[in-house]
């Protein structure tokens, strides 16, 4: 990877009044004086670091851009550690391209996703799980998951995962001096000692693995899905939620043939809704294609939304309850009968009861209970309150304090477990008296899968999959 040359890009979002260019390298300063002609006397070499000249910026042909304020920040103190320029013009995507294209000819490069970040961190301003935190910092859509992201970029995890290695290290060292002193009458430290250090580790491991479901459903939201027979209402419902015409509503059975996807913050948690192709018995390929997607959406969600159509035989829809029910164990799950607003009552306590006696029948380990039922219309939105208020007690997102160390990278979740892994055979070694050497093997494992969240051990290919998803310009 190249970190010396000087890369240049936007780093601000179109639609503005102002859009800001930042140029990072060891020839930044130069570059820039290249396009810049400040309005007073002193030249930009001269400046001092964290200074503004105003001043204009001309173009690849000489001729006057625009005017600008521009802003120097040497090395190491910014953002990248590196000497840093940024200049802020009018927010005209002429004026920015031509700016960008002067810069590139006078010797910049335009910059890859994620690259300011990438040297900020291979020149140690932060590590690599604090690095990740700007990306989910600039996604954050919610209160919880800002916060999640603040105090990852603050350090907060970081922290954690120092006093982690620290124990670890600790842990080591006792069990290298019990191996160079074994033939020796000297003790540093029992077993018993050692297996309680072990267990101390294990316990912060396995609580910030565990904090990873919680905080994958703040950072992407809880996952629920819409599921049920065909021309039920399962796509007027999700249009309802998202308060968009998302789904295409139509009389005619199988018109969802797809999952289609939308996120929602409701009580100030974020819902993945995903309206799924309605379960019935077809010869059309596609639609059996959607129908497998949606039994798989099912798996993977945390909350099942099933909309029953009172106007339906029920009968014949016993068949679809016994393929979706046994899918929604372990999940929490609500039974809408929609279409309460042309239905009568008679029709709709029957479907009420049947869907009851259903979830009773084929629903072994579903979380649900008789307060879990009730009539919408998502034409209408008649009683579309009570499920919002079902949706976010069902979500039970605990409040996420700004010094909340909760796991929302899958990343680091991976590299967790593997930890995880390691510190439990550790443990059991010591339990079984295993020799000291096969003990600190599983150590060593598990100090180098705590090391690659931080980027202390890393390679070329994680760092490029890790940066490639940032925007270009930071």
């Amino acid at each position: 990877m190249k970190t010396n040359d000087t890369i240049c890009a936007i780093a601000t979002a179109q639609g503005g009044a102002i859009s800001l260019i930042r140029i990072s390298g060891s020839d930044a300063i130069d570059i820039a004086a290249r396009v810049f002609t400040p309005r007073g006397t002193q030249s930009l070499h001269d400046k001092k670091s964290y200074t503004v000249t105003f001043g204009d910026v001309k173009d690849i042909r000489g001729e006057q851009l625009d005017e600008v304020l521009l802003t120097i920040m040497r090395a190491p103190h910014s953002y990248t550690g590196q000497d840093t320029v940024e200049i802020s013009c009018h927010a005209s995507s002429y004026i920015t391209r031509e700016l960008l294209i002067a810069l590139i000819e006078n010797g910049a490069r335009q910059a890859e996703p994620g690259e300011f970040t990438m040297r900020a961190f291979m020149n140690g301003k932060m590590d690599l799980s604090r690095a990740e935190a700007v990306a989910d910092v600039i996604a954050a859509d919610s209160r919880s998951s800002h916060r999640l992201a603040m105090n990852q970029l603050k350090g907060g995890f970081s922290k954690q995962l120092k006093m982690l290695r620290d124990k670890l290290l600790q842990l080591t060292t006792l069990m290298e001096l019990e191996l160079d002193f074994s033939e020796e009458d000297v003790a540093f430290a029992d077993r018993r000692e050692l297996i309680a250090l072990c267990v101390e580790i294990e316990t912060i491991i396995a609580n910030l693995t565990n904090s990873f479901s919680i905080g994958n459903a703040v950072k992407n939201g809880v996952p629920v899905a819409i599921v049920g027979e065909a021309n039920t209402g399962k796509s007027t419902l999700l249009n309802a939620l998202l308060n968009e015409d998302r789904a295409i509503v139509s009389d005619i059975c199988g018109t969802t043939r797809d999952t289609i996807e939308g996120t929602m913050n409701v009580g100030g948690v974020s819902f993945r809704f995903i309206d799924t192709a309605g379960l019935r018995r077809t010869n059309d390929v596609v639609e059996q294609m959607g129908i497998e997607r949606t039994l798989n959406q099912l798996s993977a969600s945390s909350i099942a939304l099933w909309v029953i159509d009172p106007m339906m035989n029920l009968d014949t829809m016993e068949t679809a309850a016994k393929e979706l029910l046994p899918l929604c164990k372990g999940k929490t799950l609500a039974l809408l009968i929609n279409k309460c607003d042309v239905v009568d009552a008679i029709s709709l306590t029957r479907a009420m009861e049947w869907g009851t006696r259903m979830v009773q029948k084929h629903g072994n380990g579903i979380e649900w209970n008789s307060q879990n039922v009730w009539a919408i219309s998502a034409k209408l939105g008649i009683n579309m309150d009570r499920l919002e208020e079902f949706l976010v007690t069902a979500a039970a997102i605990p409040e996420v304090s700004a010094e909340s160390v909760v796991v929302t990278n899958i990343r680091h979740f991976e590299a967790l477990k593997k930890a995880l892994s390691d510190i439990q055979r550790v443990h059991q070694g010591l339990q079984d008296q295993l020799s000291g050497d096969l003990v600190c093997e599983d150590l060593r494992q598990c100090i180098h899968h705590l090391s690659e969240i931080a980027g202390d051990v890393t390679t070329d290919d994680v760092l490029g999959n890790i940066f490639k998803n940032f925007c270009i310009g930071k």
